[in-house]
């Protein structure tokens, strides 16, 4: 029996005319012989609505009674599209997270799948033809409902790919496959046909919107075959795959850009062991991812400037948390600045070939663009620039290493 699973974005499942069109593609799959998983999304617009009455009912709601609101929308579109598949004489069910289950941590809003029970579905296939999964849904040990976090629904879809060993995992969106940069602002970007799974990561990891980056981590753990679809055009899309031993690229993939972006500088750190700690050990506590991070020493090391990005959607709260410390770490003053914006050049050429990091900068700077702080992976160039340059950066930098159509 081969198992393929199909993930549904927002966009593509934004209507009921939409939903009908979807269910004639998951028709098709099934007419082929597949036994069919599909995973879809709340309809385009419907979860922020949900996260709107949250927010105008309370400003501190109980995240446990959050997630229970906002994962209804993936509820609604799974039974839409089960009805859909009946219409067209398929024999399909709606399942909720809860009902498979899908068993989480109990991390509201943003938890963390922790196994994904097969054996009532795999009984269901006996019978029957294609099994939609709300995505975006969990279950804790304390049986609450829990949600996956933004994009979660593209998790869902790969962990259960990997927890039915299936086939393969299409992702469904409304663009036609992966591009080395966003097309939107560079007119000149091309579709990849391929692309591997690390430098998928990287891209998605530092703004690229095609695919959640956790569920490009958990592919390339489980070796799940994933593809990127339109659900708009039947044409060919991107296949994301493991690098192979021979493959010796000569070109950068990609280039990504994050807007959510904001950068923090306290001055006059003391320069004393364990402040870094300190600093970052707060921040952790309230789960804020840093970033790129420089330091800068006075001349007689006697205090240090420290300067790192989080999500300007964490600012606030970092904010806050640093002022709690401010006096147990001695800074002087904490100056933040969100006018920033993330560009990354992403490719494996990075680790044979040289003169990448040259390329960059000589391009930034022949356009007057000034870097404000640089991090680096093995495959990975990122620069914080100011975000009225963001634009020309990407166009620029996309010419100078050749990714031009």
């Amino acid at each position: 029996m081969k198992i393929v699973v199909l993930k549904f974005g927002g966009t593509s499942v934004a209507d009921v005319p939409q939903i009908k069109k979807i269910a004639v593609k998951v028709k098709n799959e099934v007419n082929i012989g597949n036994k069919v998983i599909v995973v879809v999304s709340a309809m385009a617009g419907i979860t922020n609505n949900l996260i709107d009455l949250v927010k105008s009912t309370s400003d501190k709601p109980s995240y446990s009674e959050y997630d229970v609101v906002v994962s209804t929308g993936e509820q609604v579109t799974s039974a839409l599209l089960a009805i859909s598949l009946q219409n067209l004489n398929v024999k399909a069910r709606s399942w909720l997270g809860w009902q498979v289950p899908i068993i989480s941590d109990k991390s509201h809003g943003k938890a963390v799948i922790e196994d994904i029970k097969t054996d009532k579905i795999l009984e269901f296939f006996k019978k029957n033809q294609v099994a939609i999964i709300s995505g975006f849904q969990g279950i804790s040990d304390e049986n609450r409902i829990t949600t996956l976090g933004r994009g979660g629904s593209d998790t869902s879809a790969v962990a259960i790919a990997a927890s039915f060993l299936a086939e393969r995992c299409d992702i469904y969106t409304d663009v036609d496959g992966v591009y080395t940069t966003d097309p939107r602002i560079v007119k000149k970007a091309k579709k990849l046909d391929i692309i591997t799974y690390e430098e998928m990561l990287e891209l998605a990891s530092q703004g690229a919107k095609v695919l959640q980056t956790r569920s490009v981590a958990l592919a390339m753990k489980y070796n799940v075959k994933l593809r990127v679809l339109s659900s708009f055009e039947d044409i060919p899309g991107t296949s994301i795959i493991k690098e192979e031993s021979d493959m010796e690229k000569s070109e950068i993939s990609g280039i990504a850009h994050s807007l959510n972006e904001a950068k923090i500088t306290l001055y006059g750190v003391p320069d004393q062991p364990g402040q870094a700690a300190e600093i970052f050990g707060s921040l952790a506590k309230h789960s804020i991812n840093v970033d790129m991070i420089v330091q800068s020493s006075s001349i007689n090391y006697e205090a240090t400037d420290i300067t790192f990005t989080i999500p300007e959607t964490d600012l606030l709260i970092a904010k806050s948390t640093i002022k709690e410390i401010q006096k147990k770490i001695g800074f002087r003053k904490i100056i933040t600045d969100t006018n920033v914006v993330k560009i990354s050049v992403v490719g494996n050429a990075m680790r044979t070939q040289s003169g990448i990091a040259k390329t960059m900068f000589e391009t930034l700077a022949n356009n007057q663009i000034n870097i404000h702080v640089i991090s680096t992976s093995e495959i990975k160039i990122s620069v914080l620039i100011a975000s009225d340059y963001y634009e020309l950066a990407m166009r620029s930098l996309h010419s100078s290493f050749g990714l031009d159509v």
